[in-house]
């Protein structure tokens, strides 16, 4: 039987909301080009994933993940990039009205090179944005927190322009967040952000973690060194770093792998601690803050056990 191949692009430029319906999904609402959803990804009771379709981009508040197409097809399915390929195929031969015309053949080592975003970092400047600034606030994290710590980044992205708060990492890479979109520019590194004679160190997974952790101690902060990991396959190579303090305190995500790292380090030294029972039932340090917010605005003192 013979084998068709999409090309990276236009699988990249499939329909998600026309997918999503053939996959079951209906919006649950509608706004201008905004298509609300029950996550696909996950359980919820109230619509929090978002497809732009204009920019045929998703974002998932719940998980914060987003993407293109390839990224939501890799996560629902689970599986490789090669295996999405096949899927699809599979999928679009019961629909041959979509099916691209004479898509070129791609390789293996095409499609690795493909799945690596083509990031090119334009310039990078004081995060005063409205768009972004009001992205911050939906994460209540304050604004002038976050212009401590971050960077409005313009960069170009598949031949287009976008900007994006950009945290910037020991290599000179940059975390990029807005609303529709999470990636990053290379080289992807850790960050550590360092205070004289610290001898504690507090790590995160994410950013956003850690502006949550800053804004927590808006009112009282303590002297520690900050450790963000920007991907958990940096945890195990940090090491020598984290244990170059007497105190290691870890504030991973609440989700099966940043448990397992967890777990992991507290058998290596007794230097660490998990901080992470200090938001039960929240899925991380943002998330917590999300749902503690009002409580917040009010004055309540949040950060007092972290």
């Amino acid at each position: 039987m013979a084998t068709h191949f999409f090309s990276y692009e236009e699988l990249r430029q499939t329909d998600i909301v026309e997918y999503l319906e053939k996959l079951g999904y209906q919006p649950q609402k509608i706004t201008n080009n905004d298509y609300w959803y029950l996550s696909p990804l996950r359980d919820e009771k109230e619509a929090s994933f978002k497809v732009n379709r204009k920019l045929n981009a998703w974002f998932d508040h719940g998980s914060g993940k987003g993407g293109n197409f390839i990224d939501f097809g890799v996560l629902y399915h689970k599986c490789s990039f090669e295996q999405l390929i096949e899927k699809i195929e599979n999928f679009f031969s019961f629909h041959p009205g979509n099916v691209p015309v004479q898509p070129p053949l791609i390789n293996t080592q095409e499609a690795k090179e493909a799945l690596e975003p083509k990031i090119k970092v334009i310039a990078a400047r004081p995060l005063t944005n409205s768009i972004l600034c009001r992205y911050l606030d939906e994460r209540k994290i304050p604004v002038e927190i976050a212009q401590k710590h971050c960077k409005e980044v313009y960069f170009e992205l598949h031949d287009k322009r976008y900007f994006a708060i950009g945290f910037e990492n020991k290599s000179g890479g940059f975390e990029l967040r807005n609303s529709l979109f999470k990636g990053s520019s290379s080289p992807k590194d850790i960050t550590q952000i360092n205070t004289v004679d610290a001898k504690e160190v507090a790590v995160f997974e994410g950013f956003f973690s850690f502006l949550s952790y800053q804004t927590l101690h808006q009112k009282n902060a303590c002297l520690t060194n900050f450790l963000v990991l920007n991907s958990l396959s940096f945890f195990v190579k940090s090491r020598q770093f984290m244990e170059e303090h007497d105190k290691i305190n870890l504030y991973l995500d609440r989700d099966e792998a940043g448990i397992k790292n967890t777990q992991s380090a507290l058998k290596w030294d007794i230097k660490y601690i998990d901080k992470c029972h200090l938001y039960e039932n929240h899925k991380d340090l943002n998330d917590y803050l999300l749902h503690k917010s009002q409580h917040f605005r009010q004055g309540q003192k949040l950060g007092r056990h972290f």
